[in-house]
């Protein structure tokens, strides 16, 4: 182990310092927003798990509806049992599994060949800005399912075992019972069971990782079949589906139309397979009358807007004018508001700018000795397909800001990745993975400026506010 000069241990120290201060510093921001005014209300699906947790524990039934999957419901009730129905022991408990997603992340990114200061800075970047921070004081099931998600990629980053490959299922189990987001994803994970020698598929430990993901979702697959008919656990894709090709803005909560649509969808047939039918009817006709063309042109004019939008769910429920999206649930005072914005929004574009760049520089087939190789590990395969997956999805279905929170990971890694070899560039020293040429610094520029044109472009395309 070769020893670290006095300098940089030094260095390495106050950085660590710094950024202690600097998370202590948001936490507070955070938390004094949350409280020092009264507890802000819950808003939207955060009552509707919070409702479901109590009736849980109440004696009611652990899967009320077809909608949303039961996992944050039941993990309410489980925490509310053990510390008292409290919001905040459930906030408190949603930290820790937030800065775990950042240890997780830090690990993940040193498997994928990151140095161990870009999976620091990436780790960083993931904790500090309090638009990602502020997931785990809300009762959406965000962090659980991120946790659970990266938990999984962990696992299946080690050399393959029997324990590691059963866990690595049961968290891509939980994480599905948690949010619908990886139910038609799942199989490409036995991609991670791949080897190029000799090609062939690791049999015993895919085995078991398909096992671990079958016992944990068979209660909920029962019920679905029990109670309707087909093994299902939930099934809202047909109306997201439906909100995604009706909405009309490029922000969240300008007239939005996924609350108010919601009784009428429920109320268009008595089982999930009616529901369904009756609204893809409608979906057919809609394009129909749109025309294909027209239909998919309008979608990419305004998905990724909200996507990447940094008006991200913190903003849009601090205070501010209703036509833009704001909800101001939270009772902020001026300079509260102001701070928590600019922190937002200065955070948000570093990290859009940096993995920009870090995504067009990585050197994806020279990497260090030992690291996983893209394309050619199956590892780096499936998280470049779950990438491509969700950003596809999200062309389709209704989105709201809070769905990019499963890709920021990846987005913080190449961002600490970039900054990381910047810093060595400067400092004339190399960075193995990361080529700084003026070809894919130019290309970097590019796609920096359409993610940041993505991100605050929107509310002025629709003319938000005008007069």
């Amino acid at each position: 182990m070769n020893p670290v000069a006095p300098g940089v241990a030094r260095r390495r120290q106050r950085l660590a310092a710094l950024f202690v201060a600097l998370f202590a510093l948001s936490q507070a921001l955070l938390w004094f927003a949350y409280y020092a005014h009264g507890a802000k209300p819950l808003i939207g699906d955060e009552q509707g798990y919070q409702d479901t947790a109590l009736a849980i524990l109440a004696g009611g039934a652990w899967m009320p509806n077809t909608i949303w999957p039961p996992l944050q419901p039941l993990l309410l009730a489980a925490i509310y049992t053990a510390f008292g129905a409290h919001v905040l022991a459930a906030q408190i408990v949603q930290t820790l599994l937030f800065v775990a997603c950042a240890a997780l992340l830090r690990d993940l990114w040193r498997r994928l060949g990151g140095s161990v200061a870009a999976a620091n800075t990436a780790a960083a970047l993931f904790l500090l800005n309090p638009a990602t921070a502020a997931y785990a004081q809300w009762l959406w099931p965000e962090i659980p399912h991120l946790f659970l998600l990266l938990a999984a990629l962990c696992l299946l980053a080690r050399a393959p075992s029997r324990l590691s490959a059963f866990a690595a299922g049961a968290c891509i189990a939980l994480a599905i019972l948690a949010k619908s987001l990886l139910s038609a994803f799942w199989p490409a994970f036995l991609i991670a069971f791949l080897r190029r020698e000799r090609p062939h598929l690791l049999l015993r430990p895919a085995a078991l990782f398909v096992l671990g993901l079958a016992l944990v979702t068979a209660p909920a697959l029962w019920h679905g079949w029990r109670a309707y008919g087909r093994p299902m656990i939930a099934d809202s894709s047909v109306y997201n589906l439906w909100i995604g090709l009706t909405d009309r803005w490029r922000s969240d909560y300008v007239e939005d139309m996924g609350g108010a649509t919601l009784p009428a969808f429920i109320a268009s047939g008595t089982t999930p397979q009616e529901r369904n039918a009756a609204y893809l009817e409608k979906l057919r006709a809609l394009v129909a009358e749109r025309g294909l063309a027209a239909t998919l042109a309008g979608q990419f004019g305004r998905q990724y807007f909200r996507l990447f939008s940094v008006k991200t769910p913190l903003v849009s429920q601090l205070p501010g004018p209703a036509c833009a999206g704001h909800l101001s649930v939270y009772r902020t005072s001026p300079w509260l508001t102001r701070t928590l914005t600019v922190a937002n929004d200065w955070l948000h574009a570093l990290m859009l700018a940096a993995a920009a760049f870090g995504i067009v520089c990585w050197r994806w087939r020279r990497m260090p000795a030992g690291a996983l190789r893209p394309l050619r590990d199956p590892l780096l395969a499936v998280i470049t397909l779950l990438i491509a997956y969700q950003l596809g999805l999200m062309l389709l279905i209704h989105v709201k800001a809070r769905f990019l929170l499963p890709l920021l990971p990846f987005l913080c890694g190449f961002a600490g990745s970039f900054l990381a070899a910047l810093r060595r560039h400067l400092a004339a020293r190399s960075e193995d993975v990361i080529a700084l040429t003026p070809m894919r610094l130019a290309l970097g520029a590019l796609l920096a400026v359409l993610l940041l044109f993505l991100a605050f472009a929107g509310p002025a395309l629709d003319h938000l506010c005008a007069g």
